[in-house]
């Protein structure tokens, strides 16, 4: 069965650093499309990154570009999100996703159309 589990959350203060990882089993990572999500208390699902684990080309949101960066380790079969310059607004619980089929080219990612989910992690930042 497909498995994702991520970790590395946790409290930061603003302008710290972070770095989730999504662990990835089940399917071939290698040929996957995967998603980092975000939500937040009282705000709809938001997805951040994107990966296409065969051609490594990657994509972000207009809210987290420049700040944060989505990698992959296809011997560890993990997926990552490296965090920098966190703010206050990036507090939410971080959910991997993947995709079956080809990734959207776009921003914004609807949740709707991921196929497979982790149980997410918190991120926290404080001013």
């Amino acid at each position: 069965q497909v498995m994702l589990v991520e970790s590395g959350g946790g409290s930061v203060q603003a302008g710290g650093s972070l770095r989730l990882s999504c662990a990835a089993s089940g399917y071939t990572f290698k040929n996957a499309c995967m998603v980092w999500f975000r939500q937040a208390p009282g705000k709809e699902r938001e997805g951040v990154a994107r990966i296409n684990t065969f051609a490594g080309s990657t994509l972000y949101s207009d809210s987290v570009k420049g700040r944060f960066t989505i990698s992959q380790d296809n011997a560890k079969e993990t997926l990552y999100l490296q965090m920098n310059n966190l703010n206050p607004e990036d507090t939410a619980q971080y959910y991997c996703a993947a995709k079956v089929g080809d990734c959207p080219e776009d921003f914004p990612i609807n949740f709707a159309g991921m196929n497979y989910w982790g149980a997410g992690t918190l991120v926290t930042v404080s001013s």
